[in-house]
């Protein structure tokens, strides 16, 4: 007999209304050289912090699913905008670097994060982080002892 599982699933959806930034590449200069992409990472992380601390959000060690909304540029024309909303961004930064960005700045000791769901980055009309977390509750009837709670 199969393992049966039974309960309900639900998740709670984080909008953070920052413009993602990528990880620069840092160095010890960057303490006190003031290079502008180290600014505006610092910046991010400010920006990042107070939405999470207003938001009360609790970075999840597992299962968070990350969509990196990325602002069009003002330069390309409505047609283009309407078109583009909501497919990949498929240019620099890359998503690895933006992940980076976003659990450095709201974990201190980011090694304890184990397991990221999907991430990805689109286009959008303005620039934001969303971040959705599933909750499993329920029982598994059949299971070996020990494993009968999800």
């Amino acid at each position: 007999m199969q393992p049966e599982w039974t309960g309900r699933v639900s998740a709670q959806v984080w909008v953070f209304p920052v413009d993602p930034v990528a990880k620069p590449r840092m160095t010890r200069r960057d303490k006190w050289a003031k290079r502008e992409v180290v600014v505006a990472y610092r910046a991010f992380c400010d920006a990042l912090n107070a939405h999470a601390a207003r938001l009360r959000f609790v970075p999840p060690l597992c299962g968070a699913h990350i969509t990196f909304h990325i602002a069009m540029p003002e330069s390309w024309s409505g047609k283009k905008r309407l078109r583009m909303d909501g497919t990949p961004h498929q240019q620099k930064p890359d998503k690895d670097n933006l992940e980076k960005a976003f659990w450095d700045a709201l974990l201190p000791d980011d090694s304890k994060v184990w397991h990221t769901g999907e991430v990805k980055k689109v286009w959008a009309s303005w620039g934001r982080i969303e971040v959705t977390v599933h909750a499993y509750e329920g029982t598994v009837e059949g299971a070996p002892e020990g494993r009968a709670a999800a």
